[in-house]
């Protein structure tokens, strides 16, 4: 487990690109080794994704991921499974409206440990903020074809709404492309998370460093 992100301030991490490092989008590509090029090439996060992947392969998986990101300021966050984010040793976990409730997460997790909440309205996103979340992962913003269930759409209207009506970092997620990037920034989101902009590349990691060069710095 890298103890350094561990007891990292939430003030301290670059929220800029979340690179999700997901199964089905892997396509058969060994995930550990495309984490392994997306955080040279500048990824911020890694949120590791594998709906349908039984327990023992999704936390073995999840290990070969951590153990990628050991010695790099980029924290590994799991999606929904909180047992697995904590038997791999990664920096945290997202969850969904329907997944461990946020106040449970929190017992399990404790407080050094990073929970994101996903949210599409501003009512979502003051509960998830009064309740205790690192930081939100607002979406979709565009139409995406990587997320079932899809909820409405929030636009980049409803993305700036929900920026000014909380204080945690916010991601952008949901059909973000290299030519969105500058407008997704522009509403003020704190950085994003994709999926397709970085998996379909033919350059990854120079798809990483175009989206990158639309959140400077903060």
């Amino acid at each position: 487990m890298n103890a350094m992100m561990l007891g990292k301030s939430m003030a301290k991490i670059d929220w800029r690109l979340c690179v999700i490092a997901d199964i089905k989008a892997a396509g058969g590509r060994f995930l550990p080794s495309v984490v392994k090029e997306s955080v040279e090439a500048g990824a911020t996060m890694i949120q590791f994704r594998a709906k349908g992947l039984d327990t023992a392969d999704l936390f073995d998986l999840g290990g070969k991921i951590e153990k990628v990101l050991r010695g790099h300021s980029v924290p590994l966050i799991i999606n929904d499974r909180v047992d697995i984010a904590l038997a791999c040793g990664a920096q945290g976990a997202h969850l969904g409206q329907r997944d461990l409730p946020l106040k449970a997460a929190r017992a399990l997790l404790g407080k050094k440990r990073i929970i994101g909440i996903s949210v599409s309205t501003v009512e979502e996103a003051r509960a998830a903020e009064a309740g205790g979340a690192d930081y939100l992962g607002v979406g979709p913003v565009f139409y995406t074809s990587s997320k079932e269930d899809l909820p409405g759409i929030v636009g980049t209207e409803g993305l700036r709404a929900i920026k000014a009506d909380v204080k945690i970092p916010v991601l952008a997620i949901g059909g973000i492309t290299v030519d969105r990037a500058e407008e997704v920034a522009s509403s003020g989101a704190d950085g994003m998370a994709v999926i397709s902009a970085v998996w379909d590349a033919d350059d990854i990691s120079g798809a990483i460093r175009a989206l990158l060069a639309a959140f400077k710095p903060r």
